[in-house]
């Protein structure tokens, strides 16, 4: 299964009405992806060891999507494996009366990870673009300064040593109403409900052209966007992982070479 079907390319046009959020690659089942999903998340923590022992680089994943697109599935299942103390999570919600008084990206930088961590975005930055635009609240040529100024401080972060991976969790408008129901219905997810996403959810169409028009002006090949189909959720965790692992394996993590002299090494062999 080929990572690059799933790539936004950078400079093109992208429509997620041809992307198909139900789409499972070449697994038929969960069962069938549960060996290789299990060895990934081996995999994953095994680089996680090795990139928090170098410090060389960090890693940031953000997660955007509609409403009940498994962000938080996403994020507890896929990281069920690492060490907590070289990963960290941030959602992001409705700006502070502080954080507005500030520009847009200043309560984003501060969470990015520090060299040798791996930190995950629950919604990010983008929000600041997608919800104005869709509800207007911002005037269009303010939106367009936005999404430039994030791609220059997304090359900032990956100039840094900052590894960025953008996800778009696919889901399709038929499975959020089937998930919404399920928040109303089951007593260990009414948490969950919130009656806004009943509210939002009859701007869909404008989401969607929304994250379209951003995911399309901010996908470069230094810090590219993909989509991932989010209808399945076993296959949703395993493409997230395999686009984990790859970033992490195409850094060529390596253990720091041991710290000290051949007459120190000799004198510690000799210690009783």
């Amino acid at each position: 299964m080929d990572l690059k079907n799933f790539l936004i390319k950078p400079g093109h046009e992208f429509s997620l009405s041809s992307a198909d959020p139900s789409d499972t690659g070449s697994f038929k089942s969960k069962d069938e992806a549960a060996e290789e999903t299990e060895g990934l998340h081996k995999r994953l923590a095994e680089l996680q060891d090795v990139l928090y022992a170098e410090k060389k680089h960090s890693v940031l994943l953000i997660l955007q999507g509609m409403d009940t697109s498994g962000k938080d599935g996403t994020i507890k299942h896929v990281f069920s494996g690492v060490n907590p103390q070289g990963f960290q999570v941030t959602s992001f919600k409705k700006p502070t009366l502080e954080e507005v008084s500030h520009d847009f990206l200043w309560r984003v930088h501060k969470y990015t990870p520090a060299k040798g961590y791996i930190a995950a975005f629950n919604r990010s930055h983008y929000e600041d673009v997608l919800v104005p635009w869709v509800h207007k609240t911002a005037a269009e040529e303010t939106l367009k300064h936005r999404l430039r100024h994030i791609k220059h401080f997304e090359s900032m972060l990956a100039d840094e040593g900052t590894k960025i991976i953008k996800i778009f969790l696919h889901i399709s408008k038929e499975k959020q109403l089937q998930k919404i129901h399920e928040r109303m219905e089951e007593p260990r997810k009414f948490w969950k409900f919130d009656p806004a996403d009943l509210l939002e959810r009859e701007y869909w169409d404008q989401y969607q052209q929304a994250y379209e028009e951003a995911m399309a002006s901010t996908s470069t090949d230094q810090v590219p966007w993909y989509w991932i189909p989010a209808n399945q959720k076993w296959f949703r965790n395993y493409m997230v992982l395999r686009i984990l692992v790859q970033t992490l394996e195409g850094l060529n993590l390596e253990y720091p070479a041991l710290q000290a002299t051949s007459s120190e090494l000799a004198r510690y062999m000799n210690t009783k």
